[in-house]
């Protein structure tokens, strides 16, 4: 169990928030139990490691405020829109006896274990936190389940996850899923068959070097012939030479 120190404040005005922030103070509220509300500020460096991680909002923490200790736990944490710095925390005082609902986070373990995991199966989580009903005494961080053992199809139930003593789901109408083992998604396709692969590759042949200068060269056979049809279609008509004038006769 985390401690954590606290130290009441007079003020809840925005203006005495701002100012509680900038020396490195979140504001928060105690509530819950025979007590009255209490305004409260904590320090933010303490509660840097704590605040980040999953279970923050179900852990259970020693809040010291002004040497009196109690059990408390987070409730909700309001951030700045921009910075994302926590601005502001609701805790719960916890009272013995008393069952409080939350919602626990799933934690899974033992993949190399699992045989379906093995053959490339992958495990699909439908629920990482499950809504659970627990004793103020013992509200668990996490809850574990093992995947020796599961093969691909397998459905993983709450009924098959071993909780804490006294502390049961919130749904009770059905054994819903937490998780499954499903089956590789990416098929590889089939090759192609070698004879497929060859017609391919010689339909694609280039022709032989110099085949195309060769037909540039002599031309189209059928053109050729088309002209020795012709004949002198091709021939320019013969220049015509002016008759010579013999000379008159001399009587």
């Amino acid at each position: 169990m985390s401690n954590l120190k606290a130290t009441k404040r007079e003020s809840s005005s925005t203006g005495s928030n701002n100012r509680l922030r900038a020396k490195g103070f979140i504001p928060a509220i105690l509530y819950g139990g025979k007590d009255p509300n209490q305004n409260i500020s904590v320090s933010k460096k303490e509660l840097s490691n704590l605040i980040n991680s999953e279970t923050f909002l179900s852990k259970v923490l020693e809040l010291d405020l002004d040497g009196k200790k109690e059990k408390v736990i987070p409730r909700e944490v309001a951030f700045h829109v921009v910075s994302e710095e926590p601005i502001h925390i609701d805790f719960m005082r916890i009272v013995s006896g008393k069952k409080i609902i939350l919602d626990i986070p799933v934690k899974f373990i033992n993949h190399p274990e699992s045989p379906g995991l093995k053959r490339g199966g992958v495990l699909n989580i439908v629920r990482r936190k499950v809504e659970l009903k627990c004793p103020a005494e013992t509200i668990p961080d996490e809850i574990t389940v093992d995947l020796t053992g599961t093969d691909i199809g397998t459905s993983i139930k709450i009924s098959s996850v071993k909780l804490p003593e006294s502390v049961e789901p919130t749904i009770t109408d059905r054994d819903f899923v937490v998780a499954t083992v499903a089956a590789p998604t990416v098929i590889k396709e089939p090759e192609k068959p070698a004879e497929e692969t060859t017609a391919e590759g010689a339909e694609g042949e280039a022709p032989p070097e110099g085949a195309d200068a060769a037909t540039a060269k002599d031309g189209d056979p059928a053109k050729k012939d088309d002209k020795a049809k012709d004949g002198t279609a091709d021939k320019k008509p013969a220049d015509k030479k002016p008759e010579e004038k013999k000379p008159a006769e001399k009587k």
